[in-house]
Formats: C-alpha cells, sequence, structure tokens
C-alpha cells in the first residue's frame, strides 16, 4: 500500500519475449559500441596536471632555486643531490595523489545511480553507467531516470524540473493508437525523477546522447568545495608562506650584512629558513586523511558521496533517525488476527475455525499476488503458510475492477467475478476506521474496534481491517459495458476482522544506540507514524523511556522558540510530514547543534540536504535521497551509523595528532637554521638537510598518523565542539614547546661542542643525528600528548616499525656512505658523538615528560 499506482505484471518479465529484455551478450556488444552511460564531465587528474601543480608549489621552487645557487658557487655534488630530490618529491606526490585518486574513484563507483533493468527474463540492478540502448527499465516511485526511454508500460509522474525548470511533475503514458503526442507523453529523460507510479520504459538514448547529455556537453564536473578544515589549512600555510618569505629576506640580510657572509651563501641560509617555516605538510595531512578515511568507512559499508563530511562526523550531536527501516527491518509479519468473535496468534492458525480461514482468505484477495508493499507481501506470506492447499487461497485469480487507496476512503477494494455474468465478490483492506465506515457498523461496534486498535497500536502493531462483499449489476448491458459504482461506500461490506503487523527491530539497533548515549550523541525518532506505535518501538530498542512525543500537527501550532523549548524534552516526532522534518533540521542546527539525519524517500531529500551530515538508505532508500545526502549506508544497518560516527572520530583525532607533529618538528629546524646567523656561527642546516628531514616528515603525516589506530575512549567523549580547529591555540601551543625544548637543547648541546674545541664537522654531526632521531620521538609523542611515551601498544600501528627502520637506514647512509656523508658535511661519529647523542635523546625524553604534565593542567582534553 505504499504504491497507490498498481504492479505491472511485467515487472516479472519472465513471459512473453518482448518484454525478456537484451540478452547479457547483447548488452555487452552495446556497451562496446557506444560506449558508457555517462554524461560529459572532468576527466581524472593527468600525470602531467599533477607535475604542473608540483613544480608551482613554494617548496619546489625553493629546491630548484638552492640547486642554482649551489651551481653557482661550483658545488655540483649539492647542486645534483638537491635537483635530483625534485624528482623524488613529484614521485611522492605522484604515489599519494594517485592513492587519494584511487579512493575517491573507488567511491564514486559504489556512489554511481543504479538502475533495475531487465535482462534474459530477470530483473537486475545494474551500475547506471552500464546501461545500454535497447534495455528495459523498470522505474519506481523515487528513481532518478538513468537514460532516455519510451514508456511501453505503467503510467508515471515524473519531476522534469532539471530540464523545463517547471515543479510540476509531468504525467506520463502509454498513448492510446497513434495519438500525435504519443512521442511527448511516452518519453521520460535521463535525471529527472519518478514522483509517482510504476512502469516499463525501453532505452532510446544513452550518455551524452540524451537530452540531459546535450545539454551539459559543454560543463565541466562539479567540484567538491573543500572542507573547512582544508580552507583554515589553505589560509594558514598563506599566511606562513608570507611570513616566511618576510623572515627569510631578513635572514638574508643579517647573513650578509651581520655576519659578513657572501650574498650566495646568505641565500642558501634564507631559502633554509624559508623550507623550515613552511609547513606544506598540512594541505597534504587534511586532504589524504579526509579522502582515505571516507575509504577507510566505505569498507564498513558506509558509503562517503561527500567527503566533506568526515570531518563533521566526529562533531555530531544529534542523529535525527527514521523508524521504518532504520530502527527497524522494514521486513513486516503478521502477528496476531483478530476476527469479530476471538483473536489468534499465528502458531496456531491450522485448527482455526471458518471464520478466521475466511478473514485471511479476504486479506488476500484484497492484496495484489505479486505484491511490492512490506505489509502486503507479509499477509500473501501469512496465507500461504497457514491456508496452504485449502480452497481459501486463489492463486491467480485475478480482479475485474479495483478501487485504489484514496485520502478521502483509506482502504482499497478489488472487484473480483463470481458465479453468474452479474455476480461479483469483494475484498477490501485498509485502515480500521475506513473499513468500518465501509461497512456501515454501529456505534458500540466502531468503539470496540476502535479500543482493540489501540490497544494494538501500543504494542507497536501496524493494523488493517478486512472486509468482504458481493454485489450484483443491475443488468447484463451494465456487465458487458463495465459500468462500476463511483465509489466505495456504494457496496455492502461485512467486516471480518484486523490483520495486526509487526516491523521487527533490527537486533543491533539497542548496543548501537546505548553507544551512542555513551557518545553523547543524542538520539530523535522522527516518522510519520502513530505516536503510540513510535513510542512501542522507542521503549522497545531503548531509544527513549520518556513517554510524550510531538506530532506534526502539534508542531504547526507553536513557535520556534516554543518547539525548540519542548524538543529538550520530548525524543520522539510522530506523523510528520517533510516541511516537518525540514524546520526541525533547521531548527536544531540554529540552535548550536551538529544535526545528522537518515531518510530514504523522495520526501525526506530536502531534510537530508539542509542537514550537516544526511544520511540515506542504500539499499532501500531512491536515487533521490542517495544524491541529496552525504552518506549512504550500504546495508541500511543503524550500526554502521555509529560505526561512522566513531571513524569521523578517529580521522579528526588523527588529523590534530599529525598537525602537533608538524608544528613540533618544524620549531627545532626553524631554530636551528636562524640563531647559527645571530650568533654568528657556522649554518647548522643548509637546504641539504632539510631536504633530507622532509623526507622523515612527509611519510610521518601522511602516512603513520593516518594508519593511528582509535583512542580507548573515543566513544566515551561528548561530540567536539562545532568551532573546535587543530590550528587553535591549544593544540600547537603545546607541541610548539616540545620543538622549543628540543631546539634549545641543541642549541646548548652545539655551543658545548664549540666551546670544548669540537670542530664544526663533529658539531652538526651530533645535532643534525639527534634531530632525526628527534623525529621519532616527537611521533611517539604525539600519537597521545597526555601519555608517557612507551604507554601505548606500538604494535597496533604497523608503519611505526616501518618508520623506526625508514629512520635507521637514513642515518645510516649519512654517516657511512662516504660522499653523502662528504655532501652533508658530516663526519664518521666516534664513542664520544654517540655517548652525546644518547644523552641528547634522554634530554628530549625529560623534556617532553616534564612539559606533558604541565600542558595536562594547563590544556586538559587536548
Amino acid at each position: 500500500m505504499a504504491h497507490p499506482a498498481q504492479p505491472l505484471q511485467s515487472q516479472r518479465p519472465d513471459g512473453a519475449a518482448s518484454r525478456s529484455g537484451l540478452t547479457a551478450a547483447q548488452a555487452a556488444q552495446r556497451l562496446l559500441d557506444d560506449g558508457p552511460n555517462l554524461l560529459p564531465g572532468s576527466a581524472p587528474k593527468t600525470t602531467l596536471a599533477i607535475v604542473r601543480e608540483v613544480v608551482t608549489e613554494p617548496m619546489f621552487l625553493m629546491l630548484l632555486t638552492a640547486g642554482g645557487i649551489y651551481l653557482a658557487l661550483g658545488d655540483r655534488a649539492e647542486a645534483l643531490f638537491l635537483l635530483s630530490f625534485v624528482l623524488v618529491v613529484i614521485g611522492i606526490t605522484l604515489v599519494q595523489e594517485r592513492r587519494t585518486q584511487r579512493a575517491l574513484e573507488s567511491l564514486r563507483e559504489l556512489s554511481a545511480p543504479r538502475a533495475l533493468v531487465v535482462r534474459d527474463g530477470q530483473e537486475l540492478r545494474i551500475a547506471g553507467h552500464d546501461v545500454v540502448l535497447g534495455d528495459l527499465l523498470v522505474l519506481h516511485e523515487g528513481d532518478r531516470v538513468a537514460a532516455d526511454a519510451r514508456l511501453l508500460e505503467g503510467e508515471l509522474d515524473v519531476d522534469e524540473s532539471l530540464l523545463t525548470g517547471e515543479s510540476v511533475p509531468v504525467s506520463k503514458r502509454v498513448p492510446a493508437g497513434n495519438a500525435a503526442d504519443a512521442t511527448e507523453h511516452a518519453s521520460v529523460f535521463a535525471s529527472t525523477v519518478v514522483t509517482r507510479g510504476v512502469a516499463l520504459a525501453e532505452v532510446t538514448a544513452t550518455g551524452a546522447r540524451t537530452a540531459v547529455g546535450r545539454i551539459g556537453a559543454d560543463l565541466a564536473a562539479t567540484v567538491e568545495p573543500p572542507s573547512t578544515l582544508q580552507q583554515q589549512s589553505r589560509a594558514l600555510v598563506r599566511w606562513l608562506g608570507v611570513g616566511a618569505v618576510v623572515v627569510a629576506a631578513a635572514q638574508v640580510g643579517l647573513s650578509w650584512w651581520w655576519s659578513g657572509r657572501p650574498i650566495l651563501d646568505s641565500l642558501l641560509s634564507g631559502i633554509a629558513l624559508a623550507m623550515a617555516i613552511l609547513p606544506e605538510e598540512i594541505p597534504v595531512i587534511l586532504t589524504v586523511f579526509l579522502a582515505l578515511g571516507a575509504w577507510r568507512i566505505s569498507k564498513r559499508q558506509v558509503l562517503t558521496r561527500r567527503v566533506t563530511a568526515v570531518e563533521a562526523l566526529g562533531a555530531i550531536t544529534v542523529l535525527a533517525v527514521d523508524k521504518t527501516g532504520t530502527l527497524t527491518q522494514n521486513r513486516m509479519a503478521v502477528v496476531e488476527v483478530s476476527t469479530v468473535k476471538d483473536v489468534f496468534p499465528p502458531e496456531g492458525a491450522h485448527d482455526m475455525p471458518e471464520d478466521f480461514h475466511r478473514l485471511v482468505e479476504f486479506a488476500m484477495l484484497a492484496t495484489p499476488g505479486d505484491p511490492f508493499d512490506p505489509m502486503e507481501k507479509a499477509i500473501q506470506a501469512f496465507g500461504h503458510r497457514w491456508l496452504a492447499g485449502t480452497e481459501h487461497v486463489h492463486d491467480g485469480f485475478e480482479p475485474v475492477f479495483e478501487y485504489p487507496l484514496s485520502n478521502d476512503i483509506l482502504a482499497m477494494t478489488r472487484v473480483f467475478p463470481s458465479t453468474g455474468v452479474r455476480q461479483h465478490l469483494l475484498a477490501t483492506k485498509g485502515a480500521p476506521e475506513a473499513v468500518a465506515d465501509l461497512c456501515h457498523l454501529a456505534t458500540a461496534q466502531r468503539d470496540a474496534i476502535r479500543h482493540q486498535v489501540e490497544a494494538m497500536a501500543e504494542r507497536g502493531l501496524r493494523v488493517l481491517g478486512v472486509a468482504c462483499g458481493r454485489w450484483q449489476q443491475g443488468s447484463n448491458a451494465e456487465a458487458a459495458s463495465g459500468s462500476w459504482p463511483a465509489s466505495q461506500h456504494d457496496f455492502d461490506f461485512e467486516f471480518l476482522g484486523l490483520v495486526a503487523l509487526a516491523d521487527p527491530p533490527r537486533p543491533d539497533v539497542p548496543a548501537a544506540l546505548a553507544e551512542c548515549r555513551q557518545a553523547g550523541v543524542r538520539v530523535i525518532m522522527l516518522t510519520g507514524d502513530h505516536p503510540v506505535t513510535a513510542r512501542a518501538i522507542a521503549q522497545g530498542v531503548g531509544l527513549s523511556e520518556r513517554p510524550d512525543a510531538i506530532t506534526g500537527p502539534e508542531m504547526d501550532a507553536l513557535d520556534d522558540a516554543t518547539l525548540l523549548q519542548r524538543l529538550h524534552h520530548v525524543d520522539i516526532c510522530a506523523r510528520l510530514r517533510p516541511e516537518h522534518k525540514l524546520r526541525l533540521v533547521h531548527l536544531l542546527r540554529a540552535s548550536g547543534e551538529v544535526v545528522a539525519m537518515t531518510g530514504d524517500g523522495v520526501n525526506d531529500a530536502a531534510a537530508l540536504k539542509a542537514a550537516d551530515v544526511g544520511i540515506a538508505m542504500g539499499e532501500r532508500g531512491t536515487d533521490v535521497a542517495r544524491e541529496a545526502a552525504a552518506l549512504v549506508l550500504l546495508d541500511d544497518s543503524f550500526a554502521r551509523i555509529v560505526e561512522a560516527i566513531r571513524q569521523g572520530r578517529r580521522i579528526y583525532d588523527n588529523i590534530r595528532k599529525a598537525t602537533r607533529f608538524v608544528f613540533a618538528v618544524h620549531v627545532p629546524i626553524i631554530a636551528l637554521t636562524l640563531v647559527p646567523t645571530l650568533l654568528h656561527w657556522s649554518p647548522l642546516l643548509l637546504p641539504l638537510h632539510i631536504v633530507l628531514l622532509e623526507l622523515l616528515i612527509d611519510p610521518a603525516c601522511s602516512v603513520v598518523f593516518e594508519a593511528e589506530p582509535e583512542e580507548d575512549d573515543l566513544m566515551q567523549r561528548p561530540p567536539r565542539p562545532r568551532v573546535d580547529s587543530p590550528f587553535a591555540l591549544a593544540q600547537w601551543l603545546p607541541a610548539a614547546l616540545q620543538g622549543a625544548g628540543i631546539a634549545a637543547l641543541l642549541l646548548l648541546g652545539h655551543a658545548a661542542m664549540l666551546s670544548q674545541g669540537w670542530s664544526m664537522v663533529q658539531a652538526r654531526t651530533v645535532g643534525f643525528s639527534a634531530l632525526v632521531l628527534g623525529v621519532m620521538l616527537l611521533i611517539l609523542a604525539n600519537r597521545h600528548p597526555s601519555r608517557p611515551v612507551w604507554s601505548h601498544s606500538h604494535a597496533s600501528n604497523p608503519w611505526l616499525w616501518r618508520m623506526a627502520i625508514g629512520i635507521a637506514l637514513l642515518l645510516t647512509a649519512m654517516l657511512g656512505v662516504n660522499w653523502l656523508r662528504e655532501l652533508l658535511g658530516m663526519a664518521v661519529p666516534g664513542v664520544e658523538s654517540v655517548a652525546l647523542v644518547v644523552a641528547l635523546l634522554v634530554s628530549f625524553l625529560i623534556w617532553i615528560g616534564v612539559l606533558r604534565r604541565v600542558t595536562v593542567r594547563l590544556f586538559p582534553g587536548v
């Protein structure tokens, strides 16, 4: 009864060959000949485009400049090393871009519109881009049409506003005869939306040859807007970039004028400082983390259609959920049958009296033999289970006329032929009050039925009334002409009883709801059902114990302020229309909540789009709902929503950790580049050294921290504030202090070595080796800033030990390969050098431990 339009017999097209569709071989050949059913859009980013982006990056330009200066100074080895690193940068960037692109392409493949087609006589759900010319499309309410097509059976209302700008749906039907308007009224177009009806249509054009394809041939695909975090990071990098240029220019002036060094050497020093200041890893962190985070979420059966939604997941404070199919299984079953005399549970149906058999028989007759509606499927399944093999089952018995469900009469009647030309049998089912009205029952009988229905509804049951009747046409001429009464009220019916159905809760819902409460996420039910039914389900799954509920009509009588106040005490919103859901989402968001909402129908699309995170059902949801939503549940499980929230929190946590690491690791690099100039020392770090450090910093940011597992208390914390940012003072200041302490210890150690007569080469060897090993300490320290460095189970992140091996290999190459050691201006370390490196590392650990105790008190929750 969900679809007013009658189901088509052709929707199980295993009959006539003309309705059996293409064969698999024919479809494959046409796909090969015509190409995929895709609209013109942007192609994936080419290698040349990626390389072009790399060579315009500030870091790349600084490397080229430094390489040119080394050539001008005659240092060919240094120049070749820097210029070869340019190729390494391009390679790393290509790998990261390709990894991100593959993740996004796999998401786009999952999110591609689906189409229901008939091939080889069977219905088949395929990707929209695999639809070919001549395919038979089965179209339902809420579907987005995959290609231009011509109706063969059925009637539809179609929203063609995408093409015409007119919001009123257009009726489509198969014309009688050779009507002049046959083409217009029988044609449906790609990307339009079916708003009512069921039909079978033959594809006449695909891809760029469709109407919408011709209109949009010169339009590129829409570019997804950057997330708030990406915008913040780009602004931060832009300001730091300007600061880096200013400070580097001052460094050049100081080195040349203050220290009296040659201009080219001073330029190298300035370039090194600019490279040290510029945190070019931050945009990489956000791009990679969000894209790969969406890919990781998809592995948990949650498709991310907009990557920007990933960052909002961890901030969700209110989850507004639909009841049917989200909290429940959307698989109705008959659980109780009540005749006029008795109530029968289905377990004992075999030994029931005649009035029970008549009730079930006419409930089946009032239901299509091959229904789509879950309630109607349940009725047919129940009847076949308990009445199989009896005279009460009438498979293949087709009605001669039907009265569909309407707004005026919430019941449907099917008229069947009986004995004699003018004799007819009537089978009716619908809302109990409507069926009782058709039966013209006395007030006492109606009251008794109403009380019974209310008692059933309090237990969360959906109740239908069933009636039967007989009717005789006035004459043979009337029978021959097919003249039928105008309304169901013109018949006389006998009330047979009630059929109660239930949609059982999903077994994973109670645990998922408990986890939401533990995580500080409030769950509100939004449903079109009766408040009593909604309350019974809510209490059954543990959503709410509060008895109060608010209905759509009650909301209409309240202003926004009063409604918001009422929502503080209500978890169930029932009898809602689409405009009610949209109003609730806007109201909650305006009050500061971060709202996620689930939905599956065309009427949910506006609210899904308005929510911070719209979540559509993948199995039963319409194409319109899926396109409006940011996330799609591939298996419609409520527990997947909680998994997505968990993953969103983990991703944001890891972004904060990686950002802290970037701030921490850049401070000592800046200090070791700037301070020697002020103290008239020889340079400690040159572009060569910073390039090698970037070989460690980039993988640490984009690989190690991205793979970091979730914290133990992840789902015991409240949602993060909407305004929270990884670039806030409370986030980066403790990390900067970590780096400042390490920088101070390195500079003190360097000064001590020079005062003891160590050469600059020996001192640089100790300082740079300690800094390289300090990178690993900073990685461990920023996995969680409030715990000791060694408190974690490092086996939980497989990239940690790989990173440690990489650092060891790099350090071995720097000190063990003669040409590389000389190129970097270092020496083979002796026993004293190794001891001093160890001493510096121990002092780093002590500093990090002391700072941790202080920052936990000053910046709780960081």
